[in-house]
Formats: C-alpha cells, structure tokens, sequence
C-alpha cells in the first residue's frame, strides 16, 4: 500500500470537528485511516475528504484576501494591562486605534475614547507592542551562490515566497516585524529586507518603505566556520577578514572616485552594484547584520567595524557572555537567539542563556531572534522567559522583543513601543508575557487583525504540528497510478 502523510483540515460544518491532526491516506483507494493506537474525538463522516479537495481548501484558506481594512471607525480595548515598553505599564488600561495608528494610551479614566469608537471589553488578558524579529529565514528566500564569498550586490527579497506558511506561523507567535536575512554562508551574502507581516499576496505588500521611498533593509555578513569552504571561498578566519578589509577599501575608493565625479558622467566610475551597497554601510546608510559566534570571531568584527565605520550589529554572538565589556566599549548591540537544546555549530558550543542578562549589565543593547526556521516562531515569547530565568531583568527582556529590535533596524519611530502616532502593530495575549501558559489570542499590524486564535483557520498556525499550516499539499489523487 502507497501511503503519503497529509495534514488536513476538515469542513467546516456544525456537525464536522475542526482537526489537525495528522491522517494515513492510502492514495491508492483514498481510504482514511489512523495510525495505530492514536485516539482522537469522531468526527462526522462529512469531514472525510478528499486529499485533492483537502488541499483545494487549504490553498484557499491561505491565499485568502486581506481579512479586514483598516478600521474607518476608531478601536478602543479597555480593561486589559497595557504594557507600553515605552515607560508605564497600565492595569485596566486603554489603547485606541485608528486608520493603522495609535490614537491614544493610558489609564482607564483618564484616557479619552472617541464618541464613535468601538470598545472592546479586553478584563483579564494583556496588550503589547508587536513582536520584532531581528533575524528569520522566513519565506525560504536565498541571496549569495557559490560563484563567491563576497556578494552585496544580491537582494533577499527577490526570492522570498510570501504565500509561504511560515509567514503565518510568525503571526501566530506574535511577530509584526521580521528582518529577513539571506543565510551566513558568505561573509557577505547579500541585502537583508525589513518587513511588516501584513497579509499580503506580493513581497511589494510587505516590505517597509523609509521615508525616501526605498525598500528597507541591511546588509547580511558573516564569519566563522560558514563562510570558509574551498576557493574561491576562505579557508582560514585570517584569510576571512583579509577578504572583507579588500572590499571596503575598494568600496571607500569607489565613493570618493563618484564625489570627485560631481556628477560628470564622463568622469563617473563604471557602476558597480556591490560596491554602490558597501558604500550605503559605510556611509552609514545600511546597517550590517553580522553572524558571528566564537569570541574571537566577535572581536574580529569589532575590530573591522573601528577600521571602516560601519554600523553594525552582531548577531547570535553565543560568546557574548565571554567578551561583553569589548562589545559594550565598541557601543555595538547584539541580536540574540535562545537555544533550549544542545547542538548545531561547534563554535555555539558555549552558547549559554546568561548571554541576555551578561550583556545587560554591561550596558548592551540588546534583542532576540527566531532565526527561523531554527526556533519555531510560534514560541518566540519563551526566548524572554529564557533569558529572565537565567538573570535577566523583565524590563530588558520584553524590550528585547520589542523596542531594541525596533532600534537596531531603524524603524523605532514607528514600531517597539505603544506610544501615539506609532504604527497599531499589537499583541493580545491571555496572560502575561512571559508565562507557559499564555497564548497569543490575536495579532494586529497597522490596525488589521492579521491572526486570531479564536478562528478556526488560525487555529491551526498555532498548534498545529508535523505538516499541519504547509502552504499546499499535492493532490494525490493520480499518485502511483500515472500510466493506468
């Protein structure tokens, strides 16, 4: 018997019980059957379905449209605790929205409701700040081949999938802002890009735009064992370095050779698109996002970051804890992940949860990542119940979630706190923050409900397990019997 794992969803119908979990199919004869000795509820025989009409569903559910526009009429939640991170954390307190932004916050009483708004009655759970990842893999984009270990001139967001579940999954965890990274294979891979997780069916309805109108986004480096591979990649982390300090001088002398051009074309340097990037990092313009672990990897960047001027921030730095006063003296902030299970590189062997509070007290700003796919980003709330179990200040850690990250890709004008005139990215959740218990009840991105747990078809980004959430499974009705 040919059998092939789907994850499926049934009917929606009153008699139907909405299931995630995974079935058997025997594709061959589409008989469904469990797995041995797995109990679970019955379910009505209107749930059986096809896998090609399971997938013609699920595909529906995932392309859906935007679910909701922006509200016309202001949104006020009362009752709640509201934790601004900016400063005041309220009980019983007020956040109103409108038209994407935040109107007002505060105190129950002394915060105005408009005569107009709708008021949510939201006693006993908890509002925050949308959740800012500073480091994912999300949508499987990939920048820099193995043509060569330096290439700035590659953009992530030319191969990000968007209709890709994982964008769905990062809403359920609470995450309004991604930096989507290429990977760390090179020590310089390509342009990050900066992305709101608004519903969207085109990377164009994600991106973020600065105030000139551009795509905003970083530039990905790394060092370390990743980038070294046989030529005309590095061999040796000397070698590493050697390589980059080449490409910024050229990048520094490509700047100065266009500003004494003066805009003469005929004086013009040929264009050069890497280049043209370096020279945004070192003027300033586009922040550096390095991977790097082993302490002296970190030091190496530092040392690179005094010698050019670019600013940077380090990223995972699992040695952070051996090294932060020379992170703290070099003003460089860090982005870091929290592992909950041993394994991975070899140079992240000493990767320790006192990372957070180490770097705290030493007066490093600091943020954490999913580095999804690498932890799930449905849990990325525990990296901030890690991190203040092992030493970590709670005032630190959910700034580390929010507000820091915000700072580190230059967006904290608009996201990381609930302040007026902010962009309504928030969190509701059941509880607080930082509890096992807690779930994310509903995510919002500039107004627009983007998850909800209470409905059915988010329900299952949530908790849903092996396969369960995927993008679109195959129509298995012909599989195996292609020549009959």
């Amino acid at each position: 018997m040919k059998t092939e794992w789907l994850a499926w969803r049934c009917i929606l119908a009153s008699d139907c019980f909405a299931s995630h979990d995974i079935r058997e199919i025997d594709v061959s004869t589409k008989r469904h059957c469990l797995p041995e000795n797995r109990i679970v509820r019955p379910v009505s025989r209107h749930c059986y379905i096809s896998g090609g009409l399971a997938a013609a569903l699920w595909l529906g559910l995932t392309l859906s449209p935007f679910r909701l526009a922006a509200q016309e009429v202001p949104l006020a939640f009362s009752g709640g605790k509201v934790f601004t991170i900016s400063g005041q954390t309220f009980d019983g307190g007020i956040l109103v929205v409108h038209r994407g932004r935040v109107l007002a916050v505060g105190p129950a009483g002394q915060t105005a409701i408009p005569a107009d708004a709708t008021v949510r009655d939201i006693s006993g759970k908890v509002i925050m700040p949308g959740l800012v990842d500073t480091h994912s893999h999300v949508g499987g984009g990939g920048a820099g081949d193995r043509s060569a270990p330096i290439q700035p001139e590659v953009r992530v967001l030319d191969s990000i999938d968007v209709r890709d579940s994982g964008f769905q999954k990062a809403q359920a965890g609470g995450i309004t802002t991604a930096n989507v990274m290429p990977g760390s294979g090179h020590l310089i891979s390509g342009q990050t890009v900066y992305l709101k997780l608004r519903d969207g069916k085109t990377i164009e309805d994600l991106v973020i735009r600065d105030k000139e109108g551009r795509m905003a986004g970083g530039l990905k480096m790394a060092n370390g064992t990743n980038s070294r591979r046989d030529p005309p990649f590095p061999g040796t982390r000397g070698k590493s370095a050697a390589l980059v300090r080449e490409q910024y001088i050229k990048a520094r002398e490509y700047r100065d050779k266009v500003a004494r051009a003066q805009n003469d074309p005929e004086k013009m340097p040929a264009r050069d698109l890497g280049l043209e990037i370096l020279v945004e990092a070192l003027n300033g313009q586009r922040m550096v996002h390095h991977h790097t672990h082993r302490h002296d990897d970190i030091v190496t960047v530092l040392r690179l970051q005094k010698e050019f001027g670019f600013r940077v921030v380090l990223h995972h730095v699992s040695d952070a804890w051996k090294v932060p006063d020379e992170i703290a003296a070099a003003r460089v902030p860090c982005s870091i992940i929290m592992l909950d299970s041993p394994g991975g590189k070899i140079e992240a062997r000493d990767v320790d949860w006192k990372n957070g509070a180490v770097l705290e007290q030493a007066g490093v700003l600091t943020a954490f990542h999913t580095d999804d796919p690498i932890t799930d980003s449905r849990l990325f709330l525990r990296s901030a119940a890690f991190a203040v179990r092992a030493g970590m200040s709670r005032k630190a850690a959910l700034e580390a979630m929010t507000s820091a990250g915000a700072k580190m890709l230059d967006l904290h004008d608009r996201i990381g706190t609930l302040e007026p005139g902010k962009d309504a990215d928030f969190v509701l959740l059941s509880g607080d923050p930082l509890s096992i218990r807690t779930h994310v009840l509903e995510t919002w991105v500039e107004g627009i409900k983007v998850f909800d747990r209470a409905d059915p078809k988010d329900h299952l980004w949530a908790v849903g397990g092996f396969r369960a959430g995927h993008s679109k499974d195959l129509d298995l009705c012909c599989y195996g019997r292609e020549g009959q």
